[in-house]
């Protein structure tokens, strides 16, 4: 009996050790967590989502290691990411909000056309418009972190444009029926193709234009086929970062709001690292003997006269919360 109870003593410090050695391990745990980037590596939603990841390393002392892949590098499609979040696919991701609009017709809202004019008018359509999109990503599984936009959009096009009946007639490059339908309303040839096709049909004559950022003109070079850029701001693209809610419920509630802080400072911090990019990408076109302007004002705002019937028509499918944040959008930048 007695060495029975000396070797009670003998285990019962042992037990205390290890389990004080298991809890101090399991709180120390490391969460490492991958991020679905679609965009190339140089590309900065790319660059963003990779100082957001130091950020969070750094603020939470290692304990949430975040690693992006660029270039689809975990083999999701810019469209499917949405759709590959919710199902655990991937923790994590950034992705474009209209490229996932299948999930919810509102995360489209900033392609309506001429709707948004500048940086300023977009910050206000984010206002109105977050909450149904953070609502529309919370019913598909994950959490919405920071929401960063794509630069400004031009008119690329071969001849210049002085009126709007000088674009009578251009064969302009479109993605989908919406983009379809203002360029007919424009008076444009809509050619709906894909952007590896792109640069034969301006080789080949079967396109004129193309309506896009100059990240993209620059990527494409588009000096080799287009002479002029004019910056319409005819859509708008915006990226989230999101997490999977699954994963983000196992974080501890330390975890959470460091992540949610550091995601609230730097996503300033992004929307200038848009704009930097997009007078870093203008310089680069003008440099190759490319004439970038600002589209005419009267020609602009016959554009967004001759669209403007398509915000409503678009805007109904996404449902009575849109139809008001659209309403209330517009009453306060008086468009």
């Amino acid at each position: 009996m007695g060495n029975f109870q000396n070797l009670g003593r003998l285990v019962r410090p042992l037990a205390i050790s290890a389990a004080m050695f298991l809890a101090s391990a399991g709180a120390s745990a490391q969460v490492k967590l991958e991020i679905s980037v679609p965009w190339g590596p140089n590309e900065f939603h790319s660059l963003n989502a990779a100082a957001f990841a130091e950020r969070v390393k750094a603020e939470t002392k290692g304990e949430v290691v975040m690693t992006a892949r660029p270039g689809g590098e975990l083999g999701v499609k810019a469209n499917e990411s949405v759709r590959a979040i919710s199902e655990g696919v991937v923790p994590m991701g950034d992705l474009a909000l209209f490229q996932n609009a299948s999930r919810g017709p509102a995360l489209a809202v900033e392609t309506l056309p001429f709707l948004v004019g500048d940086y300023d008018q977009l910050k206000q359509l984010h206002k109105e418009f977050r909450p149904l999109w953070e609502g529309i990503l919370a019913k598909n599984n994950q959490k919405a972190l920071y929401i960063v936009p794509w630069p400004n959009q031009f008119f690329f096009t071969k001849k210049p444009v002085a009126s709007i009946d000088d674009l009578k007639g251009i064969k302009m490059r479109t993605l989908d029926k919406l983009t379809t339908d203002w360029i007919n309303r424009l008076g444009m040839v809509p050619v709906q193709m894909t952007n590896l096709e792109i640069l034969q049909a301006l080789g080949s004559g079967m396109l004129d234009g193309v309506p896009t950022s100059a990240g993209t003109a620059v990527a494409q070079k588009y000096w080799d086929f287009m002479k002029y850029g004019y910056e319409t701001n005819h859509i708008w693209a915006s990226n989230v970062m999101t997490i999977n809610l699954d994963t983000w419920k196992k974080l501890t509630p330390a975890q959470q709001a460091t992540i949610e802080r550091v995601a609230r400072e730097m996503e300033p911090q992004f929307w200038e690292t848009s704009k930097r990019d997009h007078r870093m990408k203008v310089a680069e076109l003008t440099s190759k003997g490319m004439t970038i302007a600002p589209m005419p004002k009267a020609v602009v705002d016959e554009m967004r006269k001759r669209t403007a019937p398509l915000w409503e028509a678009y805007a109904k499918p996404m449902g009575d919360d849109a139809v008001k944040a659209l309403a209330s959008y517009r009453t306060a930048i008086n468009k």
